[in-house]
């Protein structure tokens, strides 16, 4: 791990909400993305282009990148889960995509309808649509652990990764703990193998969920391991619907505190956050989770 603090993305705007069933207002979600970025989170992903059959409370994404992109000194990202939502997102004006791809079939089948091998096509043909001028990151879901088979091995991993990295060597690669079931020996050796077996990707970061109450341990040994990149969700929303079992991201707050008190400066105004934390896991529906939020006054 490098003496620098590692870069946060806030997810909760996407992945967070996604699966609560009753609708939070437009208003409501551009609130939380500005309160956010008031407390001194400067990468958001917020939303994801989607079927709005699939992901119903994520289908105001246009209105809401709109107001986004409007927010002064916001670095924001798009989820895209296919070529059809990546090209609908570069029509839309969006310039930085975050393409998922599971390592695992029975996930990919379940969350894209698709094989790993059809989507990976499909991530060739968007690189060359969206070409040098658009930023991506690639989520590699179920890098650790498949809610239908179980663990997933590294070699699978290594395999995806041999396909996907020549397409396009410059994009960010996060590894997906999509159930919450790894743990940090595993996390690390996959982190550290496949930062090893390609050089030529600078950033990698990690996304984890607290299942299991290992959020934070997993996102830790992956940046022990060489990651720059932290994804976390504000209250530790969260929750993937196509990944049955799975609880919410690691907390926002969590990491930030955990940081700080290592020594490191995450630039994030704690208390501001935690404001924002208290709104998010108000909403209807919302499955919240974190610990600092109770520790620092409930």
């Amino acid at each position: 791990m490098s003496n620098s603090c590692p870069d946060l993305v806030e997810v909760g705007p996407r992945d967070g909400l996604q699966g609560i069933g009753p609708f939070v207002p437009t208003a409501q979600k551009i609130a939380l993305i500005e309160g956010l970025s008031a407390a001194g989170l400067r990468r958001i992903e917020i939303g994801s282009f989607a079927s709005p059959r699939a992901l119903p409370q994520l289908a105001d994404i246009r209105e809401v990148f709109l107001a986004a992109r409007a927010i002064p000194g916001l670095d924001l990202q798009v989820l895209v889960p296919n070529e059809k939502y990546g090209l609908l997102a570069l029509e839309s004006g969006v310039d930085f995509l975050a393409f998922v791809i599971s390592v695992s079939a029975a996930h990919s089948r379940s969350n894209v309808r698709r094989t790993p091998e059809e989507v990976v096509e499909e991530y060739e043909r968007l690189v060359v649509a969206a070409g040098p001028g658009t930023r991506i990151r690639l989520n590699i879901a179920t890098a650790f652990d498949c809610p239908f088979d179980g663990r997933v091995s590294q070699a699978a991993v290594l395999a995806l990764l041999d396909r996907l990295v020549p397409v396009r060597p410059d994009v960010e690669i996060c590894l997906c703990d999509t159930t919450g079931r790894g743990v940090p020996d595993q996390v690390e050796a996959l982190f550290r193998t496949a930062i090893a077996r390609f050089p030529q990707v600078i950033d990698w970061g990690v996304h984890t969920h607290d299942t299991y109450g290992l959020g934070l341990a997993n996102a830790w040994a992956a940046c022990d391991a060489g990651a720059s990149v932290i994804d976390s969700a504000v209250a530790g929303l969260g929750g993937c619907p196509f990944a049955p079992g799975a609880t919410g991201n690691v907390a926002t707050e969590d990491v930030v505190w955990m940081l700080e008190r290592m020594g490191y400066r995450t630039g994030v105004a704690l208390d501001r956050l935690l404001q924002s934390a208290r709104a998010a896991a108000g909403l209807a529906g919302a499955c919240s989770g974190g610990r600092v939020r109770y520790a620092i006054g409930g």
